[in-house]
């Protein structure tokens, strides 16, 4: 059975990542007068080599894979797949951003051209951004039986692409609240508790965004799943006015991490992930799911067109939703694992770290917790340049 990861100091996946800009690229194609690179279903495909060459290219974000505990450039469960089909996988941890990535293959896909890479792992609204453009190709998932018989059923059909046909999560989260329960003193519950006058000056919200607005609409009552212009811009206002107030610190990347754990700050938006590995050094930091609802979010694995080792890629993505593997893995990553069914693999390990991580509600969410989570609707292409240029102004981007 496999080490638990949850202990010691290791950076999480999305501690080590910086914001890079604007996405200038990004934002051109998306919606700014430059006409839509569509690629229309037939035009997608390549022949496809995986009979004859026996590889993949993967391209992920870092820190998002399992690596053995002596010699980090070796990832068991990738060589497990290897050592199984005999298909070679070159991994490259070369995602460090969305809408970089974005700018990074976005000229050769709306140019009909190989990216040079069969599968790529991007979060679930620039997913949306890939499956309107026609730069993915639906994957077969009469070749997929693990997906098809483990992938959680509230992760099954995103709006951006109803039943999956274009992506499988890789790895999932939560987007909520957290603090340090010794300093604040108290619990807090509801998105609105960060607004307490104890706590002015020692907030910070997420500056992306995709990454923050959701959440701050739940704390208004706001059904993510079908949100309006009215309620991104009523949630605009009200971020103005505590930004005016001196209530907000600033507005973060994934350094809430370091503000959080020094004492800087009391109180913030977080991700569950990182939350728990926060929690191996420090018990006293706390993860909320706000009673008025968190955001679920997702970071899933698309082929794009022209991928050239096709069969090769789908029989990779369903390597890691067969539960043994996926147990493995997340007990590694410690985000919301995609296979329910790993529960019960970890939940049957011998080691009681390994065996608890079972038990943990922000690696296998309870009903509870589920029934207070949703998946929010993508910002459309119309939407985006107005939402992103008030939001930016307000981050200060």
């Amino acid at each position: 059975m496999f080490a638990p990861r949850v202990n010691g100091r290791r950076p999480s996946r999305r501690s080590v990542l910086r914001a890079l800009g604007s996405g200038a690229l990004a934002g051109a194609l998306a919606g700014c007068g430059v006409p839509a690179a569509y690629v229309a279903p037939g035009e997608r495909a390549a022949v496809d080599r995986s009979g004859r060459e026996k590889r993949v290219s993967w391209a992920n974000w870092p820190l998002y894979i399992d690596t053995d505990d002596v010699d980090e450039s070796r990832r068991p469960t990738l060589e497990a797949f290897e050592r199984r089909t005999g298909i070679r996988v070159d991994y490259v941890e070369e995602i460090n951003d969305n809408d970089e990535f974005f700018g990074k293959v976005g000229p050769a896909l709306m140019n009909h051209q190989d990216t040079g890479r069969d599968l790529i792992v991007l979060s679930d609204w620039m997913c949306a951004r890939f499956v309107r453009l026609g730069w993915v190709q639906e994957m077969d998932r009469a070749a997929q039986p693990n997906v098809t018989a483990h992938l959680d059923p509230q992760l099954r059909s995103p709006a951006f692409d109803p039943g999956r046909a274009f992506s499988v999560p890789w790895q999932s989260g939560i987007t909520g609240i957290a603090y340090n329960r010794r300093k604040v003193g108290r619990e807090l519950r509801r998105l609105s508790d960060l607004w307490a006058d104890d706590l002015k000056g020692r907030v910070t919200l997420l500056s992306g965004l995709d990454e923050a607005f959701a959440l701050l609409m739940q704390g208004n009552g706001v059904d993510v799943t079908r949100w309006t212009a009215d309620d991104f811009h009523r949630i605009c206002d009200q971020v103005e006015a505590r930004v005016r107030a001196g209530h907000i610190r600033r507005f973060t990347g994934n350094d809430y991490i370091k503000d959080l754990a020094s004492g800087d700050v009391l109180a913030c938006q977080a991700y569950s992930g990182d939350v728990i590995q926060l929690q191996a050094d420090d018990p006293d930091i706390a993860f909320v799911v706000p009673e008025e609802g968190a955001e679920l979010w997702s970071e899933s694995l698309m082929i794009p067109d022209l991928a050239r080792h096709k069969t090769n890629a789908e029989r990779l993505v369903d390597h890691y939703y067969d539960p043994e593997v996926a147990a493995e893995l997340a007990a590694w990553v410690t985000y919301v694992c995609p296979v329910p069914a790993a529960r019960d693999v970890l939940a049957s390990a011998s080691d009681k770290e390994t065996a608890a991580l079972a038990e943990d509600p922000l690696i296998f969410p309870d009903e509870t917790m589920r029934s207070r989570l949703a998946i929010a609707r993508d910002i459309t292409p119309k939407e985006r340049p107005g939402f992103a240029r008030r939001w930016n102004g307000i981050v200060g981007l």
